[in-house]
C-alpha cells in the first residue's frame, strides 16, 4: 500500500503541520518505506508464537519505596511564567462558546 501525495497532505492536515513541496515528499517516501515494512512484516507467520507480557524472564522488578521529601506548591510555582493560588495561570487555548 503506498500512500499519494494527497494522502501525505490530508495526514498533515489532521496532524495541524504545514510542509514545503519537498518536505512533503520526503515524508511521502518515508511514510511509504514504513508501510511497505509493515506489510513484509505481516508476512510472517506468527500463528504458533505466544504474545509477550515482558520482554526479559524477570517479573516485577519493583524497587522499594522510599519516602522522600518533594517540592512545596510555593518551589513548583517558582518557574511558572504566572501563578495564582498555588496554581499556574495559562492563556486560555479553547475557542468559542
Amino acid at each position: 500500500m503506498a500512500l499519494s501525495k494527497e494522502e501525505v497532505l490530508h495526514v498533515a492536515k489532521l496532524a495541524r503541520l504545514e510542509f514545503s513541496p519537498e518536505e512533503i515528499e520526503k515524508y511521502q517516501q518515508e511514510l511509504n518505506d514504513i508501510l511497505n515494512y509493515i506489510d513484509m512484516l505481516n508476512e510472517v507467520d506468527a500463528e504458533d508464537i505466544k504474545p509477550l507480557a515482558q520482554v526479559n524472564n524477570d517479573t516485577n522488578n519493583l524497587r522499594e519505596d522510599v519516602v522522600k521529601e518533594s517540592l512545596t506548591v510555593e518551589k513548583a510555582l517558582l518557574n511558572a511564567p504566572e501563578a495564582e493560588d498555588g496554581a499556574v495561570i495559562v492563556p486560555k487555548v479553547v475557542k468559542g462558546e
